[in-house]
C-alpha cells in the first residue's frame, strides 16, 4: 500500500503542475495591444473617433446623477421600481439574502402584481446563495428569472465566464449602473468596515435605450424567450453628456470594453484618475499607462486597502506596485472599508463608469457594461468624489513599500502569476 502511494505521488504533482500551467496559459494577455491616439480626450472629435473604433453609436444629450453609497443608491433604485408602469429589466452579479434583498424582492413583486412585466438576469455563481424562498417569491409573483451560465459541467470555461453587469432599466426611461449588487454590505455610508464604499449612476435620455439593449442580449443568452421591441430613443435631456455604451463578452481577441479603456488612456494628455477595487495590469494596459507617463500624464490610482473581499487579488495587484511607484505613479489605498467604486476620469473631461474593474477579469472574461461620457460636469463630480476619497486613503511611497516583510513580498509575487485570471 505504501509503495503504491509512492508511485502515485509524482503523477499527482504532475497533474497539479499541469492544472497551474493551464490556468496561467488562459490568464496571460495573448497579445500586447499597443494603442495610440492622434486625438486627445478634450478634442470634440475624440468621442466619434472612439465610437468608430469600438463600433457603437454616439448618444447625445444625456443626464447622469452620481449616487454615493447605499444610503443614496438603494432609495433611488427602489423609488424607480415603485414608479414603474410597464416593464423592469434588472441584471445583477450579486443578489443575496438579507434586508436589502428583502426590500428589492418586495418592490419587484409589488410591481409585478400591479401588471408590470419584470425580467431578471442573475449570475449563477455570484447569486448562488440567494435563498430558494426568495426565488419562489419572485416567480410566484409572475417575475421571469433566468440564470446566466449555469454550471451544468465543472469545466474551467463554465466557471470562468460570468456576467458582472449591473443594470436596472425602468420603463425605458431611467437606467442605473455601477458597482452595487443586492446585498447588505452595500448598506450605509462607508462609515465602518461593514459598509462598503461604492458609486452608482442614474441615467436618463437616449442612452437608456443602449442600457436596455445590453440587458436583452444577456436575457436571450440566458434562456429568456423573447425580447420586446425597444422604445424609440428618448429626447435629449441636456446639450452635454455625449455617451458611448459598450458591453463585452468573452472572446479570443480584445474586447470592446478593454479597447475603450486603452483608447481612453491613449487620449490622455494631462491626467488619468483610476478608481477600482481590483487593479491588475496585463501587458496591454501596462503599455498604455507607461506611454501616458512618458508623455507627462499624471496618473493617480485609488484602490482598496487591507479591508478587501479578495486577499489573493489584492496580493496580485500589489505585486506591480514597486515598478509603478518607481515610475512616478501615485497609488492610494482606501482605509475605512472595502472600496468598490469603479470610475476613470481622463483630462477632467472624459469619464468611464459602469460595472468593469480595472483588471483582466473585467476586460477579457466577464460580461461587463461601461459607459464613456464626454462631459466636464460629470468629470468634475467624479474628480471631487475621488479627491474626497483620497482624504480617507493612504498614499504609498516607494521607500516605505520596499520595507515590507519578505513573506508579504513572496505572497504577492506568487499571486501575481495568477493576476489575469483571478
Amino acid at each position: 500500500m505504501v509503495k503504491g502511494r509512492r508511485r502515485r505521488w509524482p503523477w499527482i504533482v504532475l497533474g497539479c503542475v499541469a492544472i497551474v500551467a493551464a490556468l496561467l496559459l488562459i490568464a496571460q494577455d495573448q497579445e500586447t495591444v499597443r494603442v495610440r491616439s492622434p486625438l486627445d480626450a478634450r478634442d470634440p472629435q475624440f468621442t466619434p473617433y472612439v465610437a468608430s473604433l469600438v463600433g457603437v453609436p454616439v448618444s447625445d444629450g444625456n443626464a447622469y446623477q452620481m449616487l454615493l453609497n447605499g444610503d443614496a443608491i438603494f432609495p433611488a433604485m427602489l423609488q424607480a421600481i415603485a414608479k414603474a408602469e410597464h416593464r423592469i429589466s434588472f441584471e445583477s452579479f450579486i443578489y443575496s439574502g438579507g434586508e436589502v434583498a428583502r426590500q428589492f424582492t418586495s418592490a419587484l413583486t409589488a410591481a409585478a402584481r400591479r401588471g408590470v412585466t419584470v425580467r431578471i438576469v442573475l449570475d449563477s455563481i455570484g447569486s448562488m446563495d440567494l435563498p430558494k424562498e426568495t426565488v419562489k417569491a419572485l416567480t410566484d409573483a409572475g417575475i421571469q428569472v433566468v440564470w446566466f451560465n449555469p454550471l451544468v459541467s465543472w469545466s474551467i470555461e463554465e466557471v470562468n465566464y460570468r456576467t458582472h453587469r449591473k443594470v436596472l432599466v425602468v420603463d425605458g426611461i431611467v437606467a442605473f449602473t455601477g458597482g452595487v449588487g443586492v446585498a447588505d454590505h452595500w448598506r450605509g455610508n462607508a462609515r465602518n468596515d461593514k459598509e462598503w464604499r461604492d458609486t452608482q449612476f442614474r441615467a436618463t435620455g437616449p442612452v437608456v435605450r443602449e442600457f436596455e439593449a445590453a440587458f436583452y442580449e444577456n436575457w436571450l443568452e440566458s434562456g429568456g424567450r423573447e425580447a420586446p421591441a425597444l422604445d424609440p430613443p428618448r429626447p435629449s435631456q441636456s446639450k452635454d453628456a455625449r455617451s458611448l455604451v459598450v458591453w463585452s463578452n468573452p472572446m479570443s481577441g480584445i474586447s470592446n470594453v478593454k479597447l475603450l479603456y486603452l483608447l481612453s488612456i491613449a487620449g490622455a494628455r494631462q491626467s488619468v484618475d483610476i478608481q477600482s477595487p481590483y487593479f491588475v495590469l496585463d501587458s496591454s494596459t501596462l503599455d498604455a499607462l507607461s506611454v501616458a507617463r512618458q508623455r507627462g500624464v499624471r496618473i493617480r490610482i485609488l484602490t482598496e486597502g487591507d479591508t478587501t473581499d479578495t486577499k489573493t487579488v489584492k496580493a496580485a495587484s500589489r505585486s506591480a506596485y514597486d515598478a509603478l511607484l518607481a515610475s512616478g505613479y501615485a497609488i492610494y489605498e482606501y482605509q475605512p472599508t472595502m472600496m468598490h467604486a469603479k470610475a476613470v476620469v481622463v483630462d477632467r473631461r472624459w469619464s468611464l463608469i459602469g460595472s468593469a474593474n480595472f483588471d483582466n477579469r473585467s476586460f477579457e472574461l466577464n460580461d461587463e457594461i461601461t459607459v464613456a461620457v464626454d462631459d466636464t460636469g460629470l468629470a468634475d463630480e467624479l474628480t471631487k468624489a475621488f479627491e474626497q476619497d483620497l482624504t480617507r486613503s493612504k498614499r504609498l511611497t516607494l521607500e516605505e513599500w520596499r520595507r515590507r516583510p519578505v513573506t508579504q513580498r513572496m505572497f504577492e509575487a506568487f499571486w501575481g502569476w495568477f493576476g489575469e485570471v483571478l
